[in-house]
C-alpha cells in the first residue's frame, strides 16, 4: 500500500534517473565501441589507410571525423576484432550504366568491377573508379588516375533521413486520426504530448512571427522542419542503431532546409517587399546613386540569411558532437601512457562530464529546431509584411 503513494511521489526522480542511466549507457558503449574499433587486427588495408599514424598510437582526430561523416555502411559494434555492420545499396551511374551492389562488396579497401572506397587524395572517402583495376584484390595506390561516378548511393545518413521520415508520418498520422476519432475531447496518450508542441510552434513561433492573416499557409512547412530537425538531434545522440546518424550535422542536409526557406521567403516576397530592397524608403539618395551600395547591401543579404541558417546547425550539432567524442578521446590518450591514469581520467573526468554534455545536448537539440524555425518564420514574416 505504500508503494503507490512512493512511486507518485518520485515519479520525476525516477524519470530523471531513467534518463541519466540511458545517456550514462550510451556514454560507456560509445566508449566501448571506440576502444573496440581502436584495437582492432590490422589489415594490409588499414595498414594503407593509417600509414599516417604511428603503430599503436591512438589518433583523435580521426576517431571523431570518422564518427561524424557519412558511410556507406552502418556500424553496430565490433566484437572480437569483427566489425559487425549493416551493409547499404550502392547506386552508381558510370559511363551510360547502373552499377547496383552491397557496399559489404567494398568493405576493407576491397574493390568490385573497378569501383573502390579512395584511400589517398582529393577523392579520398568516396567511391572511385579506376581503369584496370577490375580484377584487383584490394587496396589502391596514391597516384592511381580515379574517375568519380554519379553516386547515388542510401548511405547512412540517407537510411537515417527515411527512418526519421517514417517516425514523422507514422506519429503526425496518429495523432490526426486521433483528433478525428476524438473530437470535441480531450488530448490523450501520444496526442497529448505532441499538442503543447504543435500549439507552442503555431503560437510562440508562427502567429507571433508572420502575423495572425497570413501564418497559416506556412505552418505545414515549419512544423515539418521544427519536428525533423528535433527528432534527428534526438536520434544523432543515441550511439546504437537506428540512431548514431549525423543527419543535422550534414551541411548538405541543413543546406537544403535551408535553400527551401530561401526559396519559400522569395516566392512570397510582397511589393514592399521588394521595395525595400531595391529602394529602401528613408535611406538617403546618395546611397542609392550612383552607386546602388543599400540595394547590393539588402540582396547580399537575402543570400546571407539562409547561408547563416545552415552554417548555424551544422556548427552547433558537430560542435557538440566533437566535444563528447573529445572526452572519451581523452581515455585513450592517458591510456598511452598509463593503463591505471586512462582509467582514472575515464572514472573521474571523461565520463562525468560526457554525460553531462549529453545532457546538454538534449537541451541543444530542442533549442536548435527551435531557432532555425523561428527565423524561418521570422524572413517569412518580413517577406509578408505591409508597410504603411
Amino acid at each position: 500500500m505504500l508503494i503507490g503513494p512512493f512511486l507518485k511521489r518520485s515519479k520525476r526522480f525516477i524519470l530523471s534517473f531513467i534518463i541519466l542511466l540511458m545517456i550514462g549507457l550510451s556514454v560507456v558503449y560509445t566508449s566501448m565501441n571506440v576502444l573496440a574499433q581502436y584495437h582492432e587486427p590490422e589489415t594490409e588495408a588499414t595498414e594503407a589507410i593509417d600509414e599516417e599514424t604511428a603503430e599503436g598510437e591512438f589518433d583523435a582526430g580521426k576517431m571523431i571525423i570518422k564518427h561524424l561523416i557519412d558511410s556507406h555502411e552502418w556500424h553496430l559494434w565490433t566484437y572480437n576484432g569483427h566489425h559487425i555492420s549493416i551493409p547499404l545499396p550502392v547506386i552508381l551511374y558510370h559511363e551510360g550504366k547502373f552499377h547496383v551492389f552491397m557496399s559489404g562488396k567494398l568493405a576493407h579497401g576491397h574493390h568490385y568491377k573497378g569501383f573502390y572506397i579512395a584511400q589517398y587524395g582529393e577523392n579520398k572517402g568516396k567511391i572511385v573508379w579506376s581503369p584496370g583495376t577490375e580484377d584487383a584484390g584490394h587496396g589502391s595506390t596514391a597516384g592511381t588516375e580515379e574517375v568519380l561516378p554519379l553516386d547515388l548511393s542510401i548511405t547512412k545518413n540517407v537510411l537515417a533521413i527515411f527512418i526519421s521520415s517514417l517516425l514523422l508520418i507514422v506519429i503526425f498520422t496518429s495523432v490526426a486520426r486521433a483528433y478525428r476519432r476524438r473530437e470535441g475531447q480531450a488530448p490523450k496518450g501520444l496526442q497529448s504530448f505532441m499538442e503543447p508542441v504543435i500549439l507552442f510552434v503555431r503560437d510562440d513561433i508562427a502567429r507571433s512571427s508572420i502575423g495572425e492573416k497570413r501564418y497559416e499557409r506556412y505552418m505545414p512547412f515549419l512544423l515539418t522542419v521544427f519536428f525533423f530537425i528535433f527528432l534527428n538531434n534526438i536520434m544523432g545522440l543515441i550511439p546504437f542503431f537506428p540512431g548514431g546518424a549525423n543527419v543535422t550535422g550534414n551541411i548538405a542536409v541543413t543546406g537544403v532546409m535551408a535553400v527551401f526557406t530561401f526559396l519559400i521567403t522569395t516566392f512570397s516576397g510582397n511589393r514592399a517587399y521588394w521595395q525595400h530592397i531595391v529602394n529602401a524608403p528613408g535611406v538617403p539618395w546618395w546611397l542609392k546613386f550612383p552607386l546602388p551600395l543599400m540595394p547590393v547591401v539588402e540582396i547580399v543579404g537575402m543570400f546571407t540569411k539562409p547561408f547563416v541558417l545552415m552554417v548555424r546547425l551544422f556548427a552547433n550539432i558537430v560542435a557538440g558532437h566533437t566535444i563528447i567524442l573529445g572526452f572519451i578521446s581523452l581515455i585513450f590518450i592517458f591510456g598511452n601512457i598509463n593503463d591505471f591514469l586512462g582509467l582514472g581520467i575515464g572514472l573521474g573526468f571523461s565520463i562525468p562530464f560526457a554525460i553531462f554534455m549529453s545532457l546538454l545536448e538534449l537541451l541543444v537539440a530542442f533549442i536548435q529546431a527551435y531557432v532555425f524555425t523561428l527565423l524561418s518564420a521570422l524572413y517569412f514574416g518580413m517577406a509578408t509584411e505591409e508597410h504603411h
